[in-house]
């Protein structure tokens, strides 16, 4: 029997002669890439960066349920950014991670959910291990 939890992932980008990739998820989603400076949507980076912020968001409910904070955590906000090394290759030199708690929670316990959240996220692990990376042309 399949586990009722899992969900096929990846990602499929086209891109013709012009314009710019169309990302299509396992599960059938879309999203448009833009990178002009003044376009609003999501740049590549910015799709890296926004999976930290929903893998985080979602981490850290899970570690506040753990925790046994679940009446004191009313929601979060998780905000993202990212500095890009200076030198080659291109990189992010470093990611800033800033989550900004909603209701009763002293700093003492958002700190833990901090930290448990940070454990239980696949995005911030994988980020932070750096995963083997294939890649052929079919």
């Amino acid at each position: 029997m399949a586990d009722p939890r899992s969900r096929p992932i990846g990602a499929t980008a086209t891109l013709g002669r012009r314009g710019y990739p169309i990302i299509e998820s396992a599960t059938g989603g879309e999203l448009e890439i833009v990178t002009g400076p003044t376009q609003a949507g999501f740049n590549p980076l910015d799709l890296l960066l926004a999976s930290l912020a929903a893998c985080m968001s979602m981490s850290a409910r899970i570690a506040a349920r753990e925790l046994g904070l679940t009446d004191e955590f009313e929601g979060l906000q998780v905000g993202v950014t990212g500095e890009k090394a200076a030198d080659e290759p291109s990189r992010f030199a470093s990611i800033i991670v800033t989550l900004a708690f909603e209701g009763t929670l002293d700093p003492h316990d958002q700190s833990r959910i901090a930290h448990r959240a940070e454990e239980i996220c696949t995005v911030s692990n994988s980020l932070s291990i750096r995963p083997i990376l294939l890649i052929s042309s079919a």
